[in-house]
């Protein structure tokens, strides 16, 4: 290319500041002229430069982030208008928001007269995005514009010169594996926070969060598994038991100093086995010293500075957030100090001239004095850099790139980042530091116990590195076979302690491992967790989940689907890396991620009584319309024909009977009762063939077989849409309220008479002189059962005489299972229902066994607390009393271990293997 007529090129940054750096260098602040563009914020700067001998006239002008907001069609927008499972494949678009629409203006008018558009977004995916964002607007106006892509990793001369003149393509590969990304987020995130939103913010009173009641319970595929290491970490401090140890400790007091010497077995959880091993030692208490061993070690400076690495040490050093980090690192990269500081890169590239960097850092007063001693070849300091082994092939190790004494707009905070990024680039070109350990071993009863000391002979990059410390400590000097008493020589006693709660430089290792989350994404996802008040974070940057994060894993866990784990994330993470190197199409990923995401989804939906139980934990619940989880979130059966605008889900209400309504309610009224008789329904994939407009859906109903006349099955496949003869016959039977309260409240037959005329029918023989009540026909039954139908109970404990409760079994084995349970707080007694109708029966024996099991049931410990809901129960067993926990149904709690054998049968302290 050489000279010949000037062209025009668009150059467009994706800030503000970025735009005046690129010109300010470019034009060398001579001939630069500067214009008001659409947008207040972004303004245009020309001036005439060359581009490979070719003259141009150029114009910089700048976006702010993002140019477009991928989101669904406005039908799918409002929260009501659709069952969220629809959002898996809903319609999306991608366009410019109003808030955009003055830039994309400027850049269609100043594209209409370009012959070139050059794209200087920051050079990583997003930035690759942002750059189709930009060709998408202006290839609108202007087809024939010739599109070039600018790569830089510093706003510096060097760099910005070498970017324009050695000009690429743009990287598709890079846009569309973010397209991938924010299309998989947004209809997971939407859908899941749909979904748990709509079912718990009004089912419960959950003042974690304040009074506001447009309170969202976002889900994140990131922010979850996130919050899932949060969570684990205090699970495993919560469920841990402190366990009791010991161990030998020896000392010499050699008159040159006094060593201290550990046990080589560490700690002894068994006391008899310590006593003999101490004992012995005792008895035979000359120490013989049996090895001696000194070596030269070095330790390492780090590794070149990615992104993660600046967090973890921000955070540990100066208790920066990951968040605050980022957005003072940016500053100084648009200020020109470091380089770009989002990377994954921890090597540096042969090209990059590690001496220039250095020699700019001479003049600094602290540091100044050890980069001349770095360049100096006689004084041996130097060592080219060992890399971590990453490489994201777009930017170098973040660095400095400008030498500064301390600007006067900085805050502390830039202060210290950048004598952190100074200091830690200075230490990896630095040699390790060099120290030699003396380790001496001696056997006292044939007993092993070990002490060292260290003797720096080189600091070396700790000169510089002051974030490090390798503390020095010296021993008297041994030589083997040497002996001597023991000064002291104790048996000591420990307890095992927890781990910490996760610190941010924690969390963000556990995201980096299991790839949750970028580089330039991390802090955000850590973020979130704090604004939707999922996890708190204390002063030493330690974080504890909240009650309401702590509740939803909980939900999923027990689901038995590990939403919060990291595994599937990480496995999108993978996918869309593929996307990015091309080895996979995103359509393709989106496909497999989508469907793999709604499979969870609906499972989840299918469990959501999990979510409701786990929140109970936490909260009570609130008089809402959301309190139960099926007015909330209800499964589709038809769109609604009355406002044509949402859709009609099965729903129950409060009292627990069925209905479908409309999900436009309270804009939207309409409503279609089912019969008060309903036990279950479900909504089918079966589609009505007859009922139109469609598709309606068939819903599976089970009937109470009490509650219909014996010539109706209880269980029907029936059809809301009106041409089901047999769902309307049942109704105008049974009528629309439930003759049995939900809630366990007998309903007298006087009061569902007044509520429906139709219910005067008897269900049992359909004649009309009585209630089903007082049906004739149904005089022989148990005088359990017509107790257990008015919600009363008959029966008394027979340890103390109490009359019981009549309660449901919630276990694993035994769920729906209803049993007995006296109300006295001091009394265990239960017994199961139906054993309780089989001794009504007359079965003497059972009543006999019915007595004694809930008297060992009974027979508590009170010396023993075991938390809510817990207590001891016994039972005789070769000579010895057993101790097991029991649950109130009388079923063994084993989440609750003897830590020496594992057997959730009993406590260590009782256990037959302790000191075996």
């Amino acid at each position: 290319m050489a000279g010949g007529r000037p062209i025009t090129v668009l150059n467009v940054a994706e800030k503000p500041s970025v735009a005046k750096s690129v010109a300010t260098i470019l034009s060398r602040n001579q001939g630069l002229r500067v214009r008001e563009g659409r947008s207040r914020y972004n303004k245009i700067f020309e001036f005439n430069y060359a581009i490979r001998g070719q003259s141009c006239n150029m114009l910089v002008t700048s976006v702010t982030g993002h140019l477009m907001e991928l989101e669904f069609e406005e039908r799918y927008r409002k929260w009501h208008s659709c069952d969220p499972v629809e959002l898996f494949n809903a319609p999306v678009r991608k366009l410019v928001p109003e808030d955009k629409m003055d830039i994309k203006r400027t850049l269609e008018q100043e594209a209409r007269r370009c012959q070139w558009l050059v794209l200087w977004l920051d050079c990583d995916r997003e930035g690759e995005n942002i750059a189709f964002e930009v060709v998408e607007v202006c290839t609108t106006v202007n087809r024939h514009l010739n599109i070039k892509r600018a790569h830089f990793s510093a706003l510096i001369e060097r760099d910005i010169h070498e970017a324009v003149q050695n000009l690429v393509q743009p990287n598709k590969y890079f846009a569309d594996a973010v397209d991938a990304r924010q299309e998989i987020d947004l209809r997971i995130g939407a859908s899941f926070t749909r979904f748990q939103t709509m079912l718990l913010k009004d089912a419960f009173n959950i003042d974690s969060v304040g009074d506001d009641r447009n309170v969202v319970l976002s889900y994140g595929p990131c922010q979850f598994p996130t919050l899932g290491f949060v969570v684990e970490r205090y699970w495993e401090i919560q469920s841990h038991e402190p366990e009791e140890f010991w161990t030998i400790n020896c000392s010499h007091n050699s008159g040159d100093g006094i060593s201290t010497f550990s046990w080589t077995r560490g700690n002894l959880f068994d006391y008899t086995c310590a006593v003999v091993l101490y004992e012995m030692c005792v008895e035979e208490s000359t120490a013989t010293v049996v090895n001696v061993r000194r070596q030269e070690t070095l330790k390492y400076p780090p590794h070149p500075l990615n992104t993660i690495e600046l967090e973890k040490r921000a955070s540990r050093y100066f208790r920066m957030s990951s968040e605050h980090t980022m957005k003072v690192a940016e500053d100084l990269y648009q200020a020109g100090f470091i380089s770009y500081p989002r990377t994954e890169t921890d090597c540096f590239s042969q090209r990059t001239d590690l001496h220039g960097i250095v020699q700019e850092q001479q003049e600094h007063q602290i540091w100044g004095a050890y980069a001349q001693r770095l360049l100096d070849p006689g004084s041996g300091l130097w060592r080219n850099p060992s890399g971590g082994g990453h490489d994201d092939k777009a930017h170098p190790p973040i660095h400095p790139t400008k030498f500064s004494a301390g600007e006067r707009g900085w805050s502390q905070d830039h202060h210290r980042l950048y004598e952190l990024v100074v200091r830690h680039f200075l230490a990896c070109v630095s040699q390790p530091a060099v120290g030699a350990v003396t380790t001496v071993e001696i056997d006292i009863a044939g007993e092993l116990f070990s002490t060292s000391g260290r003797m720096i002979l080189a600091r070396n990059y700790l000169d510089v590195y002051r974030f490090e410390s390798w503390g020095g400590s010296t021993i008297p000097t041994y030589a083997s076979g040497q002996q001597f008493v023991p000064t002291t020589l104790t048996l000591d006693s420990g307890v095992t302690r927890p781990p910490p709660l996760l610190s941010e430089a924690d969390l963000l290792s556990c995201m980096d491992k299991e790839g949750i989350g970028t580089d330039a994404t991390m802090h955000d996802h850590i973020k979130k967790l704090l604004d939707r008040f999922y996890a708190t974070k204390d002063a030493n940057t330690r974080f504890t989940p909240t009650n309401l994060g702590e509740a939803l894993v909980m939900g999923y866990d027990d689901m038995g689907y590990k939403l919060w784990k990291p595994h599937l994330r990480a496995l999108m993470e993978h996918e869309m890396k593929a996307v990015s190197e091309g080895i996979k199409r995103k359509d393709e990923v989106l496909a497999t991620c989508l469907q793999q995401m709604k499979s969870c989804f609906l499972d989840a939906r299918f469990n959501k009584q999990k979510l409701f139980e786990a929140m109970e934990v936490f909260f009570e619940r609130s008089n809402g319309s959301g309190g139960d989880e099926n007015h909330a979130v209800g499964e589709v059966v038809q769109r609604c024909r009355l406002c044509q605008d949402s859709d009609m889900v099965l729903k129950r209400n409060r009292d627990g009977n069925y209905m479908v309504g409309c999900l436009g309610f309270p804009q939207c009224r309409n409503v279609v009762w089912l019969p008060g008789s309903i036990a279950e329904a479900a909504v089918t994939s079966n589609r009505c063939n007859s009922c139109t407009p469609g598709p309606v859906y068939l819903i599976q109903f089970k009937f109470r077989q009490l509650e219909i006349p014996p010539n109706y099955n209880p269980n029907h496949l029936g059809c809301i849409g009106g041409c089901d003869d047999i769902l309307r016959q049942l109704t105008e039977i049974c009528g629309t309220g439930s003759r049995i309260s939900a809630r366990g409240r007998g309903t007298s037959s006087s009061s569902v008479q007044r509520g429906n005329t139709a219910q005067s029918v008897c269900v049992f023989c359909q004649q009309l002189d009585h209630s089903s009540n007082d049906c004739p026909s149904q005089v022989v039954g148990s005088r359990s059962a017509r107790h257990r139908q008015t919600g009363e109970s008959s029966f008394s404990c027979s340890n103390c005489g109490t009359p019981c409760v009549l309660r449901t079994a919630n276990t694993t084995n035994n769920r729906g299972r209803k049993f007995y349970k006296c109300q006295s707080q001091e009394c265990n007694f239960f017994a199961w229902e139906d054993s309780v109708d089989s001794v009504n029966g007359g079965n003497s024996a059972a009543q006999s066994n019915i007595r004694s099991s809930a008297s060992a049931a009974s027979n508590t410990n009170p010396g023993r607390n075991t938390g809510r809901g817990r207590g001891w129960g016994q039972g005789q067993g070769q000579g010895q009393i057993a101790a097991t926990f029991v649950s109130a149904t009388g079923e063994p709690i084993s989440d609750r271990r003897c830590f020496v054998c594992g057997d959730p049968s009993h406590f260590a302290n009782v256990c037959p293997n302790r000191g075996a």
